[in-house]
């Protein structure tokens, strides 16, 4: 019989005893009665409800549009935890971006000098010619990196997977944190929780640092969305307002003479900077599918001519191809002449013979993920699959191994959530949030999504998942103007 799963618990040691820093937290969710807490769900779910905050699952008996779950007991991350993972986060994003420019825009070195393969990259389905020879100012081709990280059993931080396409979720980031202040204002009284409030300000800051030099020292920047009916619209119009810039569709857009421009009620405006929401398959009718209509035709050829700059990039992904993931590592000693800081989970490339039998071997015990999915969808986990799932999962890497990678199961660590009428302890991994522009950012925290069904390793939304509040504390040297929970600040706020 096989050992059971060992599972690294965020609050509590091996020896019972609840961790320091979520010592306050701990003490302050152990005097709520059961009334209290369910008070503060409802309180929580009217508040989201009359907000909007809702995301959209498509198929299904329960309907498409669902408030978002958020749960009450935050994720909490001391300073000196959250300085490595910052450091990591850094270091991987940035040998990413020098990747996808040298892919690109570059001599593609790495290929050359026999470090990723060929046959790798032009396999890809996120691989685009017409993002050949583009270039985008100061190479940073994924300007919003979501890093997915989950810990094991020993409480090591590990890599699960890079999203470098469109990676959503920072919305929601803010959202439970304001709600959080509002609810439990007293929770943070006793810990310094550093601020997300930032965001809009930085990503802004970004998204103007890759404009083209030629249009001068105000670019006009726009989010571009798919519409209404997307699932992560409510994101889309969240960002836009949190900087102060324009909402538009692909109909609110015209390219002329390689200029792209909006519409407004004063006339025609030109836009300089486009942080697009859309897939690249969608994103110019000319050049890729000419069915689309979310799309703006000649927008690409404006990007070839240096006119306005795209975040992220057309192409990143190539970058989070779950076969290329195998080769980050690779990549940060190529480029940046270094060890990984935050390693990948252990993975298996199908297309490679001797790795691929093993794989077929070991399918029971092994996580098997087709390569360019996402939010869960298509994974098999292997000691909780059916005898016919696997025999249906072996089937398809057999015939098409290149599309299907399979990775050791990691035991994703624990943390108390809410069950209906008591805490008890669900799976939860961390997606933090990079910036690149002038200099590459990690906003403090990121989001923590949390499976709420008991047993489950899937924390996706659309998958039965939820999330939870990233507090990300101060050292006591960090000067932080936008710490939410200094004592000498929050305690009259936690008596009120």
């Amino acid at each position: 019989m096989s050992a059971a799963p060992r599972f690294f618990d965020e609050a509590v040691d091996e020896e019972g005893r609840t961790r320091d820093h979520y010592r306050p937290v701990q003490e302050w969710f152990d005097r709520l009665t059961l009334e209290q807490v369910k008070a503060l769900e409802e309180q929580r779910n009217e508040s989201f409800r009359r907000q909007g905050i809702t995301f959209t699952v498509y198929g299904g008996d329960e309907g498409t549009e669902r408030t978002w779950p958020m749960d009450l007991f935050p994720r909490v991350i001391d300073a000196e935890e959250w300085a490595l993972l910052e450091r990591g986060l850094i270091q991987r994003v940035t040998a990413l971006n020098r990747f996808l420019d040298d892919i690109y825009a570059g001599e593609q070195a790495i290929v050359h000098d026999g470090i990723v393969p060929r046959r790798l990259i032009t396999s890809c389905t996120g691989f685009e010619r017409e993002a050949m020879n583009v270039a985008v100012p100061m190479g940073a081709r994924c300007l919003v990196a979501g890093i997915d990280l989950v810990r094991d059993g020993d409480g090591a931080y590990r890599v699960l997977e890079d999203n470098l396409r469109n990676p959503s979720g920072i919305s929601y980031v803010i959202e439970n944190r304001a709600a959080m202040t509002k609810l439990l204002p007293a929770a943070f009284s006793d810990l310094a929780v550093r601020s997300v409030d930032h965001y809009g300000r930085s990503l802004l800051r970004a998204l103007r640092s890759i404009a083209p030099p030629a249009c001068g020292d105000d670019p006009t920047v726009a989010v571009l969305t798919p519409g209404i009916f997307n699932s992560a619209y409510f994101e889309h119009a969240f960002l836009a307002r949190s900087m102060g810039v324009e909402l538009v569709e692909g109909r609110d857009l015209v390219v002329d003479d390689h200029v792209v421009a909006m519409r407004t009620t004063r006339g025609l405006e030109r836009v300089d900077v486009i942080y697009r929401r859309i897939d690249d398959a969608f994103l110019d009718p000319v050049v890729f599918n000419p069915q689309s209509t979310l799309g703006v035709p000649g927008l690409m050829a404006a990007a070839r001519a240096g006119t306005v700059s795209i975040a992220n990039s057309v192409g990143n992904g190539v970058g989070d191809d779950k076969a290329v993931y195998a080769y980050v590592p690779d990549m940060i000693r190529y480029y940046l002449g270094e060890e990984t800081i935050i390693p990948n989970a252990d993975t298996y490339l199908l297309w490679e013979e001797d790795q691929r039998a093993e794989v077929l071997e070991r399918i029971d015990q092994l996580v098997v993920k087709p390569v360019a999915e996402s939010g869960g969808y298509g994974i098999v986990i292997g000691p909780k699959a059916t005898d016919a799932e696997l025999a249906e999962a072996r089937q398809k890497i057999l015939d098409d191994p290149r599309n299907w990678i399979a990775q050791e199961v990691v035991n994703l660590s624990r943390l108390p959530a809410w069950a209906s009428d008591h805490f008890a302890p669900r799976h939860i991994d961390l997606r933090p949030f990079v910036l690149s522009g002038e200099q590459v950012e990690v906003i403090p925290g990121g989001l923590t999504r949390v499976a709420l069904r008991e047993g489950s390793l899937i924390v996706n939304s659309s998958q039965g998942g939820g999330s939870k509040d990233t507090w990300v504390l101060g050292s006591p040297d960090h000067n932080d103007p936008e710490v939410l929970g200094n004592p000498d600040q929050s305690g009259a706020e936690a008596q009120s």
